[in-house]
């Protein structure tokens, strides 16, 4: 009798993980880029599918994700397959959310690069670069806006400024720029000047 109930919580277990991979694993092939684009493959997946949670639940756990950092895919995967079956259901739906993502990319750009001489595929290739271009400059100004609204306009301008002297012309690596901004901003100060 003990070798049945043992016999049958593995095989739930078992058929509870392949549930969960399998969810997740669409949602990674079909939500390719992940963002806004794979919300409705998780409500499917998660809401009606496997009905692991209520819509209610779905749209706290999309608006709790939507506010902390990274990427909202990896977010939703990881606290759903975490609520589903603790830290085992966690790390099997961000394999099987990322892997898709990261072979289709892999398999993308091997595909561009091997074709890469066709007048095509270097048109296409040299039509991103606009539209990306676009997006990083509107991203800027939102940045700068922020910035404005939050620093005041001739400080925002001021740092920005410096920002480009050191990465541009001194050839200061973005990555340690950044550290030493976290660290000032880490850093309390007084209006005197002085350290707390």
């Amino acid at each position: 009798m003990v070798n049945e109930s043992k016999g049958s919580r593995n095989s739930s277990g078992i058929k509870i993980h392949a549930d969960i991979f399998a969810a997740f694993f669409r949602v990674g092939m079909l939500g390719f880029g992940g963002g806004p684009s794979a919300i409705p493959l998780f409500q499917q997946e998660v809401v009606k599918k496997y009905k692991w949670m209520s819509e209610d639940d779905f749209g706290d756990t999309l608006a709790l994700a939507n506010t902390m950092p990274g990427p909202l895919a990896t977010k939703m995967a990881g606290y759903i397959g975490y609520r589903v079956n603790g830290l085992a259901g966690c790390v099997l739906a961000l394999v099987a959310t990322v892997i898709p993502t990261v072979l289709l990319m892999i398999i993308f750009l091997g595909v561009l690069q091997q074709y890469k001489d066709l007048d095509w595929v270097s048109g296409m290739s040299d039509a991103v670069v606009p539209v990306v271009g676009v997006m990083l400059a509107i991203l800027t100004l939102d940045f700068l806006k922020k910035s404005g609204d939050s620093l005041g306009w001739f400080r925002a301008v001021i740092y920005v400024a410096i920002s480009v002297v050191l990465m541009e012309v001194l050839n200061v690596h973005p990555a340690i720029l950044i550290l030493a901004i976290l660290i000032i901003v880490l850093i309390p100060f007084n209006r005197l000047g002085g350290t707390k």
